[in-house]
């Protein structure tokens, strides 16, 4: 028979649940040196993706769907991370090379794909402050 604490923890999540918190902020926010070192590496492998994509794009290339998803997915858990330890992080520097159209095709497409309206958007930015 399991407690009551773990038949909870199995439960899954319901829409709009929050993550549930896996370190202190404190913890997060130092990493240790080894972790550092693949957050280098991790950030590099990143940066050269993302120049290999511009260069496609600018060939007339893009991604097939699935790496498309893997990728937005990726992303996307990443940010989510990251937002965590610190809140005024943002995916995009302000004016940079993604036109606002683009923007909103994306951020539409993200909440259709998690079959999320604007409208819950708006009432969670209200709950969170985010």
């Amino acid at each position: 028979m399991s407690s009551p604490k773990t038949a909870v923890a199995k439960a899954p999540p319901s829409k709009g649940a929050r993550r549930p918190k896996t370190a202190t902020r404190a913890a997060r926010a130092t990493p240790a040196p080894e972790q550092a070192a693949g957050d280098a590496a991790l950030a590099d492998t990143a940066r050269r993706l993302a120049a290999e994509i511009e260069r496609g794009l600018a060939k007339g290339r893009t991604l097939d769907p699935q790496a498309l998803q893997a990728l937005m997915a990726a992303l996307c858990r990443s940010y989510g991370t990251q937002v965590e330890t610190d809140p005024g992080a943002l995916p995009l520097k302000a004016r940079g090379a993604v036109s606002n159209t683009d923007i909103m095709i994306m951020a539409s497409a993200l909440l259709r794909s998690a079959n999320l309206a604007v409208f819950e958007l708006g009432m969670w930015q209200s709950w969170t402050g985010r």
